[in-house]
């Protein structure tokens, strides 16, 4: 017998159907995983095996097959451990087969049989509901689920009992509410600065038509106060892009308690990011923190100290509002619309505007350091503010730039 439930796997945000198999037969016992499984999903066998056993429930000693198909595609995370579970229980009896046909399941299992948390409930929600399917997820994802929309039937259990119980008919599992993250404390006011009028006023400016701005100025000058001040004149997100926010967290696995976002993302990074850390790669093609700032703010302080290459990587996302992040067999696309806000100092000692403290390099110095910045990044920068006596003649000359 061969016993099937559906799960699904993820490229980006986007949401791929596996059909998880499970046969068991006769000859050596084993239980093999197959369907390009990476190391996550194979260990997956040690994590059931524990569930089951502390379910009181043993894996009949047979050659147990546990197929992922398509089987071309990398499995990749832990969510595969509910649906491997559900589908050995079925083939052994215990779970009824037409009844889980119905449903898309993804889980960690924990030793005791505990569900936890995994990332990318709410695109797999969406997906289970355009294939008119219920979704079965931990408890703790549930009200990430539920946004999906009131026709989806979802099954948010805190244990592997719980769902067996319920099936069984001696439990009942009620639908999670939809959760969303209330505001941890108010957004910061522009109010708060005293003084920097034009700054403020270039900040309006960037808030208003969603530019990019750049801003040039000595240490203490104010730049990240301004920075940090601009997610409050920006709107609030409207349910399609909290939504489509939200999406990106959950699949990087951000979503704290299963709950949507309701503020734009103000994502600040640090100089020592790496190219993947800020556009979006590694082993699983995780999301940057220019995806992660989609529909918000991406802060970028100290603007020539981040490695030359990261910088020029920006220059694509920033023009299309998107980040590819191309991998040998597939290519997976993130949303990146973001409104860049970059400060930098004018030179690197941050004095060049005073004489009695610039280096003696002073204006070459800031020159070179500015030309960290190449010409066609500060094309994609509309707005440019600096604090620099124009006398000096250092930052590029730009229609739009403020001082």
């Amino acid at each position: 017998m061969v016993a099937r439930i559906n799960t699904v796997a993820f490229q980006g945000i986007e949401v791929l159907d596996i059909d998880v198999q499970v046969q068991m037969s006769g000859g050596i016992v084993a239980f093999t995983v197959v369907g390009l499984p990476d190391k996550a999903v194979a260990e997956s066998r040690e994590r059931v095996r524990a569930a089951l056993h502390a379910l009181g429930l043993a894996l009949p000693a047979k050659r147990i097959t546990v197929n992922l198909a398509p089987a071309d595609v990398l499995k990749e995370g832990s969510h595969f451990d509910l649906p491997i579970a559900l589908a050995l229980l079925t083939v052994m009896g215990v779970l009824p087969d037409l009844e889980m046909s119905r449903y898309c399941a993804l889980g960690e299992l924990a030793l005791d049989g505990a569900l936890t948390p995994v990332a990318g409930v709410l695109p797999a929600a969406i997906n289970a509901l355009a294939h008119d399917r219920g979704l079965i997820c931990p408890e703790a994802c549930g009200g990430e689920a539920a946004w999906a929309g009131e026709g989806l039937d979802v099954l948010a259990p805190a244990t592997l009992l719980a769902l067996i119980n319920h099936f069984r008919g001696q439990q009942v599992l009620t639908r999670p509410r939809p959760r969303i993250q209330e505001s941890a404390a108010a957004p910061l006011d522009l109010r708060d600065v005293k003084g920097n009028e034009t700054a403020k006023r270039a900040l309006e400016v960037a808030a208003a038509g969603s530019h990019n701005l750049l801003m040039i100025g000595p240490p203490g000058s104010g730049k990240s106060m301004l920075a940090a001040r601009l997610p409050g004149l920006l709107p609030p997100l409207d349910p399609a892009e909290a939504l489509e926010v939200s999406m990106i967290h959950s699949v990087a696995g951000l979503l704290e308690g299963g709950k949507l976002l309701r503020q734009r993302p103000y994502r600040s990074p640090h100089q020592s990011a790496s190219l993947p850390a800020l556009v979006g790669g590694g082993s699983r093609a995780k999301p940057g923190e220019i995806s992660l700032a989609h529909k918000g703010v991406l802060f970028l302080d100290e603007l020539p100290e981040f490695p030359r290459g990261t910088l020029e990587a920006l220059r694509q996302p920033l023009e299309t509002g998107k980040a590819v992040v191309s991998r040998v067999n597939h290519h997976v696309t993130y949303p990146a619309r973001v409104q860049l806000i970059a400060a930098m100092n004018p030179c690197r000692c941050g004095h060049l505007d005073d004489p009695s403290l610039a280096c003696a390099r002073a204006p070459k110095c800031a020159a070179d350091y500015q030309s960290k910045i190449s010409g066609p990044l500060f094309d994609r920068i509309d707005l440019h503010i600096c604090e620099i006596q124009p006398k000096t003649g250092l930052v590029s000359e730009n229609p739009d730039q403020f001082g």
